[in-house]
Parts: structure tokens; sequence; C-alpha cells
């Protein structure tokens, strides 16, 4: 698959969780956080930097991986820790996760616009992000195939005879034996 195919969303997905995983510590030097005297918990981490952390990973092997399944892994990863971003506050408490604070903030718009930011507006961004690159992964297009036709470099056969992998005829592969060929049935 052509490495483009998740790249725009997965340049997205890694600035969304560099800004869910830097956030609380950057936010008191702007005057927007949660509980900006409280020292660090380990709920800011669960909540917070875990699946920030997650996100940038999912979004690298989203931009980077020219392997189908490798790219749906990363989707997958981000859309499992955007829902952590949605669902996470609500599970701390039963989990004892602790508790990352309240939201510093003089009105109810500014702290609405604090738990759209920290958790679930971000959260829900990244689960539609994630699964948009999901989506476009899941399909095989006009271009893929296209893609996967290319020509490609010349091997030497051990008779001597020099052929593109495309002239040559496909492998067939048993399914016990993915990785390899099969005694004399495989070609």
């Amino acid at each position: 698959m052509p490495r483009s195919r998740g790249a725009a969303s997965g340049f997205l997905l890694i600035l969304l969780g560099v800004w869910g995983a830097a956030a609380p510590f950057v936010g008191p030097y702007l005057d927007f956080a949660f509980s900006p005297s409280q020292e660090w918990s380990a709920a800011r981490g669960w909540l917070e930097v875990l699946p920030g952390v997650a996100t940038v990973i999912g979004g690298s092997l989203l931009v980077i991986s020219r392997n189908r399944v490798t790219a749906m892994l990363g989707g997958w990863l981000t859309v499992i820790a955007g829902a952590w971003f949605v669902v996470g506050r609500a599970v701390a408490g039963p989990l004892a996760l602790g508790d990352v604070g309240t939201p510093v903030a003089s009105t109810d718009n500014q702290r609405l616009l604090l738990e759209l930011s920290y958790f679930h507006g971000l959260g829900a961004l990244i689960v539609f992000l994630g699964a948009l690159a999901l989506g476009r992964l899941s399909v095989r297009s006009f271009r893929d195939v296209e893609y996967a036709r290319r020509p490609v470099a010349t091997v030497e056969q051990p008779t001597g005879v020099l052929e593109t992998d495309d002239e040559a005829e496909p492998r067939r592969r048993h399914w016990s034996t993915p990785f390899g060929r099969r005694g004399s049935h495989a070609h």
C-alpha cells in the first residue's frame, strides 16, 4: 500500500497526541489547566500522558507504515487512546487511578473549554481521525492495485534466465506455510 494512505490523518493524530501528553505540563503556564497548584499525580499520567503518547505512537505508525496491518494497528491504537481520553475520567474513580483536579476557570464557558480541550473534545477528535484512517485502510482502491502492479527490479532465476517479478508466476501459499515454500507444490 502507498505510504501516503494514512499520512494526513496520522500527522494530525501526532499533533493531537503531543497536545494531550503535553497539556498537563504546558497548561499551567498558560493559565489553562486543571489544578496547577496540585503536584504531579499518577492520575495525570494515566489520564493524559499515557493516551497522548499512545496517540503519537499510533499516528507515527500511520505515517511511516507501508504495511496495511501495521497501519491498522496504529489506527486502532489511536481509536483506543481517544476513547480513553473520553471515558478515562469517568472510570478513574472505580479503577483507583486518582483525580486530575478541578478546572481552573472563572466561568462555565472556560470550564467547558478546558474539559473539551483536555479530555472529551480531544478524545472525540482522536477517535474520529483514527476511525477515518481505519476506514481508508480497510478499502483497497485502484491506486493500491496500481501500486502493487508497479514494475520491480529484475531477479535472476537459478536457471540463469532473467525475468521481472511481474512476469514470474505468482507463488501460491498454503495455510500451513505462510512464510515460505512447501515442498514441490509451491511455485
